[in-house]
């Protein structure tokens, strides 16, 4: 029903607002309801990319339709973070046009065609341009299409459902994605089996697990520096240099992978880079986005994570706004969040929705693919 009524002339407002280092999208619509993004800066870049495609999936005009959500956060720099931006849906569209159908293997296809291009592109700058090595990004997208809800996910960002319970007033939190940072006692476990030979596979690091005492996360996308010997030597800065050799790379980008089918009781989805999570709970986030009005929803849970920081801080929200990026970073980190707002009869298809949107956090156009 909704393939039949669409009309993908027509191109969505990619547009949001800008308040100091906060850009925000109060409203919008995607195939199966209403979304709102916001993003605010603390890097001296913005390190944070992110995406909302809706409409057709597929590099062929035959579909399938849907929503593709993805969020971005970089580390060591925008480089990667951006990269994925550009590239990842370019990516994902040709894989479920070649498929013929949507799936996780066309995800799974997705994220590593993109950090193969990207680690090409990291050999083509080494001699030039050494510091891209070690940059790199987690990587969580999310595909609502045909009632079922894909996620992909490489890093520590998040992504939260929404679930009303019949009978009760409160909706209950349900995390979907699964994070891969050492601060878990399974990632560690994980990262030592694959190693068995290595004891510094994991260090705590001024209070902090860290993976090969350099970084958090064990999964990303670009981190050549930690994936392929050939990067981690001169020139690359000494600091990520290790001591000694390695013959099997040490992060990955394999994403961890997951379907859920839609329920008419899930009301809606909150995907959000780790800046979030630092300072509000899923249940915290849940409820405030089910007390509040969709209009603008993200930028309030944006703003209560400031509040919090602020707090933590023991000084005042508007104090912290005061701060210019950069030494914002000292306060809390860049944060991204998407609110994607489920309608069960457009997930089942009985009504269409005739505008494709296209936006990415920030308000940068959407590239063509």
């Amino acid at each position: 029903m909704v393939k039949s009524c669409w009309k993908p002339s027509i191109e969505g407002d990619y547009r949001g607002c800008l308040d100091g280092l906060l850009w925000y999208k109060d409203m919008g619509q995607h195939v199966y309801g209403d979304f709102s993004m916001a993003v605010v800066q603390a890097n001296s870049l913005l390190e944070d990319q992110s995406q909302l495609e809706s409409g057709l999936l597929s590099s062929s005009s035959s579909g399938p339709y849907g929503t593709f959500i993805g969020v971005y956060d970089g580390h060591g720099g925008p480089e990667a973070s951006s990269f994925i931006n550009n590239n990842l849906f370019c990516n994902f569209k040709s894989f479920v046009s070649e498929n013929q159908e949507m799936s996780t293997n066309v995800l799974r296809k997705a994220f590593l065609a993109t950090e193969d291009k990207f680690l090409s592109l990291v050999r083509k700058q080494w001699l030039v341009k050494p510091q891209m090595a070690s940059v790199g990004s987690c990587c969580l997208t999310g595909v609502i299409c045909n009632g079922l809800l894909y996620i992909a996910n490489a890093g520590d960002s998040r992504v939260v459902l929404g679930r009303s319970v019949r009978g009760a007033k409160e909706v209950i939190a349900m995390q979907l994605s699964t994070e891969h940072n050492a601060s878990f006692d399974a990632v560690r476990d994980e990262l030592r089996s694959l190693h068995p030979n290595d004891p510094q596979i994991v260090v705590m690091k001024h209070k902090v697990w860290r993976v090969k005492g350099l970084i958090q996360i064990s999964r990303s996308i670009g981190d050549a520096y930690l994936k392929k010997a050939e990067f981690n030597k001169e020139p690359l800065l000494p600091k990520f240099r290790l001591h000694e050799p390695f013959r099997k790379p040490i992060l990955s980008a394999e994403p961890s992978l997951l379907v859920h089918k839609l329920h008419p009781d899930d009301q809606f989805l909150i995907f959000a880079s780790d800046g979030l999570w630092e300072h509000l709970s899923n249940q915290q986030a849940v409820r405030i986005v089910q007390s509040s009005p969709r209009n603008g929803i993200a930028r309030r849970l944006v703003k209560t994570a400031l509040k919090e920081a602020a707090q933590k801080r023991e000084m005042r929200y508007s104090d912290l706004n005061k701060i210019d990026r950069g030494v914002r970073r000292h306060f809390h980190d860049d944060i991204t969040v998407i609110v994607v707002f489920l309608d069960p009869h457009l997930i089942n298809g009985s009504s269409c929705y005739n505008s494709p949107m296209s936006i990415k956090g920030g308000g940068r156009l959407a590239s063509r693919c």
